[in-house]
């Protein structure tokens, strides 16, 4: 009797710790999830970088918001503001994760994932598509996770039958879980 009334006691406790099907598909996209904020550089000059990752529409999707910031320059004596907005999905039947992003200049760009290491630390999207922009374009998104709280993020380029050169890169800190 005394193991009955244990079991009916713990038993809520431990349904909780059990992860569902659905949270353990983003278990190797956790880290990201916050509000992070850096600086960076490339071909826009320095500048500060914000990017936030929320899980929603049921957790099925994290959303991506960023913004990059630079100073008044020679081509753009206002300063410059970028701002993309996408999502991260799963994609069941190709067992990989899709990157789309929606920018302020009109492109977008829909990436697979390339790769990622089996620590987790080291993630690679690679362009399948990129609309808006003449033929032949790619562009690769990598992230290197130092730890829970830091990622270096490179944004790369290649011009058709060229190989990919740096755009940007930066460093972000975690502010916000």
């Amino acid at each position: 009797m005394k193991k009955t009334i244990l079991l009916l006691f713990f038993l809520p406790i431990f349904s909780n710790a059990q992860i569902s099907k659905k949270d353990s598909i983003w278990l190797p996209m956790k880290t990201f999830l916050g509000e992070w904020e850096g600086e960076g550089e490339g071909e826009s000059g320095k500048g500060k970088y914000k990017r936030t990752y929320e899980l929603v529409l049921n957790s099925n999707y994290i959303e991506v918001k960023n913004e990059s910031s630079y100073p008044p320059s020679k081509n753009f004596p206002m300063g410059e503001v970028h701002q993309d907005q996408g999502f991260i999905s799963y994609d069941k039947g190709q067992k990989k994760f899709k990157l789309r992003q929606f920018h302020i200049e009109g492109f977008v760009n829909k990436y697979t994932m390339e790769s990622i290491s089996s620590d987790k630390k080291h993630i690679i999207f690679i362009s399948e598509e990129i609309e808006n922009i003449p033929n032949g374009y790619r562009a690769r998104e990598t992230y290197h996770f130092k730890n829970e709280n830091e990622f270096e993020e490179i944004f790369e380029i290649a011009e058709p039958n060229k190989d990919f050169e740096v755009y940007s890169k930066a460093i972000l800190k975690k502010v916000k879980h």
